[in-house]
């Protein structure tokens, strides 16, 4: 039986996962086995692969010091390294090579192409957006649209869910396109709900934006090597990612992003850069830019030796697995099982429950993440009831105590996700008994 259908079994052997006593699982009866890792969709475990390509790395710098920028031990010369990545970052999107670039972070990128393609005119200037974007993102929005004179309140429009729910309804985004579309210079959604885990129907979203003559960007951070995309064949006009997350790449990895090939000739760098330039011509020093065709031009200084090769042994695992088909096919059936397992709890509430129990004070936790495994990626976010009280917080520390390692984002949410390379049926199992274990701590 392969690993893509035997759930115990990881798809990928090759991650480090941190043992119960590494992240403080005092209460777990085996200290020295690998802790219940649910946490992908923050930061991705090291991999043997990445752990050994950064050494690689290091031995080149040590023995070749500046001379490895051409001449490399490894065959990975530094002025040349972006190209082992490249290819399979565009097989991982959906993407032709010269269509993405691996630079800089999420948010400098989604700067960098606000600047290149929400060009407002007095007709056209708004930016459609979901409500409740990652902070980050509503801060980029807000400060580009001062930067050319409009209000955050008259040029942003937030997409909320209906009263009552927490997913945006597909026909709610396309309807505001409809009737909005003629004043919308930009449709600017995440791939997949940071909060809630929505994975928003990026394909429909895109064709509508397009149709209405709006520009329609991605920010992917939470979608990149969770969902498969494809972003050419979507005919998106950018998108910028981060990687270190599902593509595990490391704390503060280096970023992504893509441009569509049919805008090669229109745009170009406003905010030109040195290796952005010809390779050919670039340490000759020339006075005039001279970009590299496509997403690559718009590099601007030479990128981290060592933050590159941590990223190339995550993508080349996940080409080793089969890229993004297998992957899915297995986070499909893990996170299946995770929230199979979880709604079997004493403390579980039915969604649409939720809110009359809570104003009566029950003890227990929701699923706000689609219950619809097209509708979302690996992650599922637990509201935790009543809310607004302090059972969320009792409950993480809990969960740590047994070595369960997911998220919380305040004031009520867990976020727990069994990333389909290295999780397994086994961290899900666990991960719904010590979450049972910890509400039983809070009766006591």
């Amino acid at each position: 039986m392969s690993p893509t259908t035997d759930l115990y079994k990881p798809l990928s052997d090759d991650f480090i996962l941190p043992s119960n006593r590494d992240v403080g699982g005092e209460k777990h009866s085996d200290p020295d086995a690998s802790c219940t890792y649910l946490c992908g969709n923050s930061l991705g475990p090291l991999s043997k692969s990445s752990e050994r390509l950064v050494h690689e790395e290091l031995d080149a710098w040590r023995h070749r010091a500046v001379e490895g920028h051409f001449s490399h031990p490894y065959n990975r010369p530094w002025t040349k390294i972006t190209d082992h990545v490249h290819p399979l970052l565009a097989e991982v999107v959906g993407a032709k090579e010269k269509e993405v670039v691996c630079m800089g972070t999420l948010t400098t990128n989604l700067h960098l192409m606000m600047t290149s393609f929400y060009t407002p005119t007095p007709n056209r200037f708004k930016i459609l957006c979901e409500a409740k974007a990652f902070p980050s993102d509503q801060y980029a929005f807000a400060s580009q649209v001062l930067l050319h004179g409009y209000a955050p309140a008259d040029a942003i429009i937030e997409v909320s869910p209906r009263e009552g729910e927490f997913h945006l309804r597909e026909e709610d985004i396309l309807d505001i396109i409809d009737r909005e579309g003629d004043t919308i210079a930009l449709v600017l959604f995440s791939g997949v709900q940071y909060y809630t885990g929505q994975l928003f129907p990026m394909a429909s979203i895109t064709e509508k934006a397009k149709s209405k003559g709006c520009i329609c960007g991605w920010d992917l951070a939470h979608g990149v090597g969770n969902v498969p995309l494809s972003l050419h064949d979507w005919d998106v006009d950018f998108a910028v990612w981060c990687t270190y997350k599902y593509l595990n790449s490391g704390p503060g990895g280096i970023a992504g992003l893509f441009i569509h090939e049919k805008w090669n000739d229109e745009k170009k760098p406003m905010q030109a850069g040195w290796w952005g330039h010809e390779l050919s011509t670039r340490f000759a020093m020339p006075p005039t830019f001279q970009p590299i065709p496509g997403a690559q031009g718009f590099q601007q200084s030479n990128p981290s030796a060592l933050t590159i090769a941590s990223l190339l042994g995550s993508l080349q695992i996940y080409k080793s697995v089969g890229m993004m088909q297998p992957v899915r096919e297995r986070s499909l059936k893990l996170t299946g099982a995770l929230e199979s397992f979880l709604k079997k709890s004493r403390y579980f509430v039915p969604l649409e429950q939720a809110i009359k129990h809570d104003s009566q004070g029950r003890l227990g936790f929701t699923i706000i993440t689609p219950s619809d495994p097209n509708m979302r990626g690996s992650q599922l976010s637990l509201l935790f009831l009543p809310q607004g009280s302090e059972v969320m917080r009792n409950v993480f520390k809990s969960l740590n105590s047994y070595g369960v390692i997911g998220d919380k984002r305040e004031p009520d949410v867990i976020r727990l996700t069994p990333a389909p390379l290295y999780g397994s049926l086994k961290d899900c199992e666990e991960g719904a008994a010590w979450l049972e274990k910890a509400f039983e701590e809070q009766e006591a």
